[in-house]
């Protein structure tokens, strides 16, 4: 500061000026960090230790801070992906999921590639699509629909470049499941539709189960659906060719004979 600028400032000014360079130079100080002599393996170990502790902000900095340290080895690669599993535990969908397409991308011939494609589809997997509990009172959102085909689309990916991961089985289960409830909305918007006396559009989404998703259970259903609207609407060519099909394809059927029936249950028991 020049000379003569300092000399107008009176003692208090000049004392307040110091107070302020003084608290600048105590805020600029870095916080220590105490996992600076740790090893990698400690790291990890204390990072998979957070984690199980549901302490997952700070297992996820353990592990970027091992990501860094450990640059280049495996052991950098299994950071990333149980960075991307901690988001995952931690209700952190968004985060776990960038974290999985960065790991992808970084290490498209990764040999835990099969896992990453597995955790990605768990990342978007809801075991409650709607299935779980009355249909009537739970509706399936366009946010769980989308969630729901990206997972579908992991699980494939997995099974179908991987048939042999020890990942595959179950992701096959999972993907029965998300095509199970995808179908089983469809229907129950259609039978919605039905009881509205709506039956243009519960022929349309009925039909578009049919297309969309292949040997689920509810086609069933959907079937019934439209032989009823149909003959609601008095259209009764349309309806005997429907039940036709129907026959062929379910046989044993109780809708013809009992109407319509309710099917719940968990994901694990649908097949």
């Amino acid at each position: 500061m020049p000379l003569k600028l300092r000399r107008r400032l009176s003692a208090p000014a000049l004392a307040a000026l110091a107070l302020a360079a003084l608290l600048q130079g105590c805020g600029s100080t870095k916080p220590v960090d105490e996992t600076a002599g740790w090893s990698p393996n400690r790291l990890y170990s204390e990072a998979i230790d957070e984690r199980n502790a549901g302490n997952f902000e700070r297992a996820v900095t353990l592990f970027e801070r091992l990501e860094g340290r450990a640059a280049g080895t495996p052991l950098a690669q299994q950071a990333q992906l149980d960075k991307a599993y901690t988001h995952y535990k931690g209700d952190e969908p968004a985060k776990a999921q960038a974290a999985i397409d960065r790991f992808m991308r970084l290490h498209p011939a990764s040999p835990a590639l099969d896992y990453a494609l597995y955790l990605k589809g768990l990342v978007n997997f809801n075991d409650n699509l709607g299935l779980f509990g009355s249909l009537a009172r739970q509706d399936l959102s366009e946010r769980d629909q989308k969630a729901a085909k990206e997972s579908f689309d992991a699980f494939r990916e997995l099974v179908t470049r991987f048939p042999d991961s020890r990942y595959a089985p179950d992701a096959r289960a999972r993907m029965t499941y998300v095509v199970n409830s995808l179908a089983q909305y469809e229907v129950h918007v259609a039978r919605y539709y039905y009881s509205r006396g709506a039956y243009l559009a519960a022929i349309n989404r009925s039909q578009a189960a049919l297309t969309d998703y292949v040997d689920a259970p509810a086609l069933e259903e959907a079937l019934f659906i439209m032989v009823q609207s149909y003959d609601a609407l008095g259209m009764t060519q349309l309806r005997d060719d429907t039940a036709r099909v129907m026959r062929a394809s379910y046989p044993n059927s109780e809708y013809l004979a009992k109407g319509f029936k309710r099917r719940d249950g968990a994901w694990w028991k649908l097949w």
